[in-house]
């Protein structure tokens, strides 16, 4: 089964790789596949720390957005997504968990719903906000990438990592600012959207939901667009409290309001090209959308609370008759009260009764089929991995077979190869020593005339050289005294019988 063991390695490397890419710890490294939904493909500079985890929000196998999260404060630092805006639609919320975050060692590469987290992930919410964490106060699970402005019909954007806590009417608010921006200001002026970078941001406070999930002290929102020669930059910053109005700041003031002076865009999202014309007609626009959102809070603060109340009655009790201003009327409508308020609330019991009865059957029928579908699913992958395995094996062994007579065939010949190196070795050395001991003689016999001869030849050298010497000498001699008697006047002859 050593093949299946390789398989099993080779997925797991394959399996590492996949989650090195989605989610990842490093400062330095970026988001991945993810980094296409930055400007330029580089992330914010400034913003990540070692406690920060950066994550590839991927869903049904493909990419969707990219979240810093801070496990500290259980909310995200920012999500980053492209503008492209999809038709209207209403979508049944399932908010999800990121199982790698709690349990790094899970072999779980997508978010999950957090019902089946539970008895798959080690840990969970350890270190990471769960739905549990917002029951019971005042605050919902508000998005910093809304479904609302997610071109996918996929349920990606409900996940708690990409939550922050708001109150209801904040929460509306801040979608209601997003998609009229987005609509009116931001997509017209930047190519319909297509060349238009996002990143939705928070700044923790110190006041936290059940002492675990950080509320957000502002959410800011910072756009890049990025059309060649005709760009611009613009952020948005709307503070947490229920009567602050959206605020528009310039991309470099927006980063002196975040930890450590980031860098949002690369190279402030081409500064020196931008277009200021476009940015002015921005503003006109975020005016506007400012003004209807005072407008919104100015009637919202004029209807008194018990209004909406009052228009339920109307709409749940008949209208009495005119007579029935008289005491008689007065009189039965007071007695009819309390059995109309007692029917009103049978009747809603009944029906909240019902809905979660309905709810619940549905979700243990859904449990039941997922379930039932997972052991199918995981049944059908065991097979199929047993059978490759097996067959792997199978067509594997004549091969294996051939590799190991080719080796012990090689094997052997080495092993004649090195002994027939050693004997000729061995008999090699006493053939060369007979050899040099048997010529020994003959060398030296031959070598005795070419000795004795180039004695000879030395010596008789040695006597010619003495002679021409001593001639030499005397006839020099004889030649200077010759000179030397031709100058002063004499000259010397000699006679026949060789007398001076």
């Amino acid at each position: 089964m050593g093949t299946a063991r390789w398989f099993a390695l080779g997925s797991l490397l394959a399996l590492a790789r996949l989650l090195e890419g989605r989610l990842v710890g490093d400062e330095e490294a970026g988001f991945g596949e993810c980094d296409k939904f930055f400007y330029s493909e580089t992330p914010p500079a400034g913003l990540a720390t070692d406690s920060h985890v950066k994550i590839c929000q991927r869903f049904q196998g493909a990419a969707h957005f990219a979240t810093l999260y801070s496990p500290r404060d259980r909310i995200p630092v920012f999500s980053a997504f492209r503008a492209v805006r999809p038709a209207f639609r209403r979508a049944e919320p399932r908010w999800l968990v990121e199982p790698q975050i709690d349990d790094p060692t899970s072999s779980l590469v997508e978010v999950i719903n957090e019902a089946e987290a539970i008895a798959s992930v080690n840990n969970l919410g350890s270190k990471q906000a769960l739905n549990t964490d917002y029951l019971d106060s005042d605050y919902q699970r508000g998005q910093l990438y809304p479904f609302s402005l997610n071109n996918d019909p996929q349920m990606a954007t409900f996940t708690l990592t990409n939550s922050a806590p708001m109150t209801q009417s904040f929460q509306e608010r801040w979608y209601m600012n997003l998609n009229s921006l987005m609509d009116r200001a931001l997509i017209p002026h930047c190519g319909n959207g297509e060349d238009l970078y996002l990143i939705t941001g928070t700044l923790p406070s110190d006041h936290k939901v059940k002492d675990k999930v950080t509320v957000p002290e502002f959410v800011w929102l910072a756009a890049c667009c990025a059309v060649p020669g005709g760009g611009w930059a613009m952020g948005f910053v709307k503070h947490t409290q229920d009567n602050d109005i959206i605020e528009d700041v310039m991309v470099k003031d927006l980063e002196k309001l975040l930890p450590s002076s980031p860098q949002l865009f690369q190279n402030n999202c081409g500064e020196t090209e931008q277009d200021t014309e476009k940015m002015k007609k921005i503003l006109e626009m975020v005016n506007q959308v400012q003004d209807e959102e005072r407008k919104v809070q100015t009637q919202e603060s004029s209807i008194p609370l018990s209004s909406t109340q009052s228009k339920t009655a109307t709409v749940l009790v008949p209208e009495a008759p005119e007579e029935s201003s008289s005491f008689l009327g007065k009189f039965l409508g007071f007695i009819a009260t309390p059995f109309i308020k007692l029917f009103q609330l049978i009747y809603y019991l009944v029906v909240v009764i019902l809905k979660n009865i309905v709810c619940l059957l549905w979700y243990v029928t859904k449990q039941v089929i997922n379930g039932i579908g997972s052991c199918l699913y995981s049944l059908g992958s065991a097979t199929v991995s047993y059978f490759v395995a097996i067959g792997e094996e199978l067509v594997g062994i004549p091969w294996k077979v051939l590799k190991v007579t080719g080796k012990i065939i090689r094997a052997i010949l080495r092993i004649l190869c090195c002994l027939l190196k050693a004997v000729c070795r061995v008999l090699s050395i006493p053939v060369r020593v007979f050899l040099d001991v048997a010529t020994f003689p003959v060398y030296t016999m031959g070598a005795i005339p070419v000795v004795c001869k180039d004695i000879a030849v030395g010596l008789g050298g040695t006597i010619s050289l003495i002679f021409d010497t001593a001639f030499g000498t005397m006839g020099g001699l004889f030649q200077v005294v010759s000179s030397v008697f031709k100058r002063i006047g004499y000259k010397v002859t000699f006679d026949n019988s060789g007398e001076l």
